[in-house]
This record gives structure tokens, C-alpha cells and sequence, in this order.
């Protein structure tokens, strides 16, 4: 037996040399260690067990674990031993690496402070508050026991200074959802989207990564003075893709072409030989437009406006005036309606107008006088 143990190499250790232990002991406040090849007692003080705060020996290490340990002190019957700097040693190392190749990290979030979010690396990393997300968050309890994707942004090992972003990860992801949807999509998709933002010439409406512009004329059908008299922030809206500027990442999309048209079953609303209400809308040398509809105006040509003859459209009417037209014919496809204004006036005629006789009917006529001219010469 003594000649075994005296064939034991007892290793003589210093500080700052790496040595090998297994937890045999953990106490509230510090760790007992079986330091390979050495008669003493290894101990690790519970500051000495982690980057982080420990509360607990226990929430830092377990009962026969290996650990890979660092001298801090040499005493006569024990080692005081750092675990904490030798995971911080080789997380330096990865870190630097991974910054150094622009990597994204994986981390649990271990503490939420005043300003932003704790992880570990085996050295303490912050995440500021303005970095946590692309959008305001007021509250990051939620976040505690999460696991974020993290880009480092500002590494010191000399001032041990570890500051990362999940932002950036997250607008690098949203970067390339816009380029593979800039790629992807063509002009005559319908798609859905949510309205982002409203201004004076339209809204963008974000359309799964990246905002297109629906401009003010492409709202609606009808008229619009604001865009907000049609939609709202928030709103979801099938909207269609006018025009793709890759080079210049704008989307043009119309939110009117997924409506239906006003010339949608005009055919039933304004049946040919029907008698609608309109507003004279523009005034040309051939004829009228009158509007029977929002967004549907037909066409009165100048030979259906009156019975008599007149030289232009000026002259029986004006922009803005309120008339009756009888429709003539519908043409949904092409979208063209003719209207009549005089069909209507002949039938008032019709109706109001006492009938005289023809003025050839009254007394003699000519040909009657000259027959017994003739007559009375032969005679």
C-alpha cells in the first residue's frame, strides 16, 4: 500500500496554473473540489463560479462534475480555485472569433436590469434596451429564460466589456425577407397586407416585409379626398402589385383593382331604355359626359342632346348641371354607356304638346290653285 501511494506524483501547483476537479462537496457559499494528482483540498469561493451573480452554489455546479479550474491562492492544506476565469479565458477566445467573422451568437437571457437584458458567455454580456428590438418595448420581463439570437457590436476584453444586439439579427432577417419578396413578386399579384402608415398621397401597406405605396387615386373607385376617409393604420386590405423598382426597392399597389369596378354589373343597374339621373361632368365639341354613377359616365353626342340643331354642346348646357338621360346602350366590357337626353325631351313634347294641323292642311294649296288656273285656261 505505501508503495502505491508513494507512486503517486503529488503535483506541486502554483497560481495561475490550470488544473482538473471533480465537485465532491457544495455548500451554500463555496464548492469542495478533488483536484486530480494533488493532496489538497481544492475550494471555489461562490464568487468564483460564474461571470453572473450566484445566489446559490448549487445553481452554478453539481456533485461529481468535472471542472477545469484556475490557482487564485496557495494555501497550506488547500487550492482557492476560479472557475469563472477560465470560462471566461476561453469564451474571450470564441468571442473574439465570432466577431471577428461577424457570427451570430445564441444566448438565454439571465437577467433583466434598469436598461436592457443580462446574458452569459462565460463572461457577462449586456444587451441595451435600444437593442433588444426594431420596435419600442416598454416592458422586458417577458424576456427572462428567453433564448435570443445576438450579434456582437462592441467587444473590450481589457475593460471586460461585452455589448450585443438582437436587433440587428432581427433587421438583418427582415433584410433578407425584403430581398427574396423584391425577388419573388410581379406585377398582377393580389396579395394582403396591413396599412402601415398614412399620408397626404396615400398609404403604405406593408405586405409581409416590406411597404408598398397605394397612392390616393388607387384607394377607391370613387373620389377621395383623404386617405384616411377610406382606410386606417392597422387595417388588413388585399391590395394588387401595380409596379416592381427593384433597383429602388418601391412596390406600386392598388387597393381600387381588387374592388369591384363601377362598371360591375352595369347592365342590371342601368338596363338599356332606363331613365337615370346624372350630372353633366365634362363638356367636348361631339357631345356630353354625364356621370349616372360614381366612376361610370356615358357619353350624350351632340345629336342626342336636342331636337333642334346646335353648333356645340355650350349652348343647352353646362358642367356641373343636373339632367335626365334615357340609356341607348350598355357596354360593360368596353366600359361605354350611350345616354340620350333628347329621347326624353321628345317624349315630354309628346306628352304636353296640343297638336295643330300642318300648315299645308289649312286652306288651299298651291297646287290646288294652279290645277284650276290651268283648267280654266283650257277651257
Amino acid at each position: 500500500m505505501t508503495e502505491e501511494m508513494n507512486q503517486i506524483k503529488v503535483a506541486n501547483c502554483d497560481v495561475g496554473d490550470r488544473v482538473k476537479g471533480q465537485v465532491t462537496k457544495v455548500e451554500e457559499k463555496q464548492v469542495i473540489v478533488d483536484i486530480e494528482n494533488s493532496k489538497l483540498m481544492g475550494i471555489i469561493p461562490i464568487s468564483e463560479l460564474s461571470s453572473l451573480h450566484v445566489e446559490k452554489a448549487l445553481d452554478a455546479v453539481n456533485v461529481g462534475e468535472e471542472l477545469e479550474l484556475v490557482v487564485l491562492k496557495v494555501e497550506e492544506e488547500a487550492l482557492i480555485l476560479s472557475k469563472r476565469k477560465v470560462d471566461a479565458e476561453k469564451a474571450w477566445e470564441k468571442l473574439e472569433e465570432s466577431f471577428k467573422n461577424g457570427e451570430t451568437l445564441e444566448a438565454e437571457v439571465k437577467d433583466v436590469v434598469k436598461g436592457g437584458l443580462v446574458v452569459d458567455f462565460g463572461v457577462r454580456g449586456f444587451v441595451p434596451a435600444s437593442l433588444v428590438e426594431s420596435h419600442f418595448v416598454e416592458d422586458f420581463s417577458d424576456y427572462k429564460g428567453l433564448t435570443l439570437s445576438l450579434k456582437i457590436v462592441e467587444l473590450d476584453k481589457e475593460k471586460n466589456r461585452l455589448i450585443l444586439s438582437h436587433r440587428a439579427v432581427v433587421e438583418q432577417e427582415k433584410g433578407r425577407k425584403k430581398q427574396s419578396l423584391l425577388d419573388s413578386i410581379v406585377a398582377g399579384q393580389v396579395l394582403e397586407g396591413i396599412v402601415q402608415r398614412i399620408t397626404d398621397f396615400g398609404a403604405f401597406v406593408d405586405i409581409g416585409g416590406i411597404d408598398g405605396l397605394v397612392h390616393i387615386s388607387q384607394l377607391s373607385h370613387e373620389h377621395v379626398n383623404k386617405p384616411t376617409d377610406v382606410v386606417q393604420e392597422g387595417q388588413k386590405v388585399q391590395v394588387k402589385v401595380l409596379n416592381v423598382d427593384r433597383d429602388n426597392e418601391r412596390i406600386s399597389l392598388s387597393i381600387k383593382a381588387t374592388l369591384p369596378g363601377p362598371w360591375s354589373n352595369l347592365a342590371e343597374k342601368a338596363p338599356k331604355g332606363s331613365i337615370l339621373t346624372g350630372v353633366v361632368r365634362r363638356l367636348v365639341s361631339y357631345g356630353a359626359f354625364i356621370e349616372v354613377f360614381p366612376g361610370v359616365e356615358g357619353l350624350v353626342h351632340i345629336s342626342q342632346i336636342a331636337h333642334k340643331h346646335i353648333g356645340t354642346p355650350h349652348e343647352v348646357l353646362k358642367e356641373g348641371q343636373e339632367v335626365k338621360i334615357k340609356v341607348l346602350d350598355v357596354n360593360e366590357k368596353d366600359q361605354r354607356l350611350s345616354l340620350s337626353i333628347k329621347e326624353l325631351l321628345e317624349k315630354d313634347e309628346e306628352e304636353n304638346m296640343d297638336y295643330e294641323l300642318p300648315e299645308e292642311s289649312k286652306g288651299f294649296q298651291l297646287g290646288e290653285v294652279i290645277g284650276d288656273m290651268l283648267k280654266n285656261l283650257g277651257k
